[in-house]
């Protein structure tokens, strides 16, 4: 998994580079910046919970000898209708979305609602290979997403293609491939078993489609805002701040890596009621979050200039890029203590945290009155992580004064808990 998401990460800074020598200059690649953006922030949203629902019932039916084919039926048909109920909405609110986001580009909106329905299979297949241990095939589809993007995006550039559309929906295809390769593989196959009513796949969805929606929904808010925010002739700055947005994000790609290492032994702790030992556990992984989130600061102030200069040949300030890294730090800190929580099955206390970070980066953002664009958005960022730290430090502390242990169940949804994507 660490593995797969270095490659998905390292892809995503590829593809922006790739993407502007394409078409020429950050302006011309807004549009992609935007599709890119809001891809990210609606299918990890919807569809992750399903992954961790589907996840979580097949690691229960393995432990106990019975076949997981009847509950991956059950969450093929969820991710369907999950799919029907965003696909209609995507297609009801097109025209303001292709006024906001794409400069009055249609393709780009049935790239965005291509990608969409791209990403169920994609979360499904993640699924089932989590839920059957098969890491390697997990990591295959996550890494293969940012691959053929680059590869994709690269052939068009080399063809001489300017027109945005086709990158658009090279982006919107990408994610199959992988799922093709491990299905043809058979790394997807799942043994039959006794039926599986809804109650086995849908324990907790509903708290952790909210609490996911927001919290994938708030780590891509910053360029969604700006886009919003920005006049005709910002478009070039907008795509310069998601420079500094994926700069910004490296800690958070160093966190998940530690998270693959860390977490499987916090799981096999809570699974034999080991509960001093997994509170050390946690403190431990608790402190590694703090060390990146600093040196990831440190380093965005320092350093941060220098690198998108000389890779993306734009600029932006050591200011700028230090206060997108802190925001970066603020919300790695309340991912790690939300997974805490959920571990501790408080499901709905994640949920709620991470409403109340989006309702503040919301009305932050609006009544802030500053002229600049960038220190707008960041300080809604800023505010709205920490808002969310808060409400998972105060979750956890009553959380564990409580006495609630965590269960097998609580604790796989806590790993895959990555509202993250790349």
């Amino acid at each position: 998994m660490g593995i797969g998401l270095l490659v998905a990460g390292v892809a995503s800074y590829l593809f922006f580079k790739v993407g502007k020598e394409a078409l020429g200059s950050d302006e011309a690649l807004q549009p992609i910046t935007s599709l890119w953006v809001a891809t990210f922030a609606l299918a990890p949203g919807v569809f992750l919970p399903v992954e961790q629902e589907l996840a979580r019932a097949l690691a229960h039916r393995r432990a106990i000898g019975l076949g997981g084919r009847p509950v991956l039926r059950r969450v093929m048909v969820l991710g369907a209708i999950l799919a029907g109920i965003v696909a209609a909405a995507i297609l009801a609110a097109s025209p303001a979305i292709a006024s906001a986001f794409f400069d009055g580009d249609w393709v780009l909106v049935l790239a965005l609602l291509i990608a969409f329905v791209s990403y169920t299979p994609a979360h499904i297949a993640r699924g089932v290979a989590s839920g059957s241990g098969r890491f390697r095939a997990y990591s295959i589809v996550m890494a293969a997403d940012g691959v053929v993007r680059i590869v994709l995006c690269g052939a068009l550039g080399v063809l001489g293609v300017t027109a945005i559309g086709p990158y658009g929906l090279a982006i919107a295809f990408a994610p199959l491939p992988g799922v093709l390769f491990v299905a043809a593989r058979g790394n997807l196959r799942t043994d039959d078993g006794p039926p599986a009513d809804w109650g086995e796949v849908t324990q907790n969805l509903g708290w952790l489609l909210a609490g996911s929606i927001f919290a994938a929904g708030l780590v891509n808010a910053g360029p969604l805002a700006a886009t919003i925010l920005a006049n005709d002739n910002e478009k070039e700055l907008v795509t310069q701040f998601t420079y500094g947005v994926l700069l910004a994000r490296i800690p958070l790609f160093l966190f998940q890596a530690v998270q693959a290492a860390l977490l499987p032994r916090l799981s096999r702790l809570a699974a034999r009621n080991e509960i001093a030992e997994f509170r050390s556990g946690l403190t431990r992984l608790l402190k590694v979050v703090v060390v990146v989130a600093v040196v990831g600061t440190v380093g965005a102030y320092l350093l941060g200039p220098f690198v998108i200069e000389k890779f993306y040949e734009a600029t932006l300030s050591g200011a700028t890029l230090a206060t997108l890294a802190f925001g970066s730090a603020l919300y790695m800190l309340a991912l790690a203590l939300a997974q805490a929580v959920i571990a501790l099955r408080g499901h709905a206390l994640v949920a709620l945290g991470w409403g109340c970070a989006a309702i503040t980066f919301v009305l932050v953002t609006w009544l802030n009155s500053t002229d600049s664009l960038f220190r707008r958005v960041e300080i809604g960022l800023v505010a709205s992580s920490a808002m969310g730290l808060l409400a998972f430090a105060l979750a956890l502390r009553a959380k564990l004064k409580s006495g609630v242990e965590p269960s097998t169940h609580s604790m796989i949804d806590a790993i895959t808990d990555m509202p993250f994507e790349t």
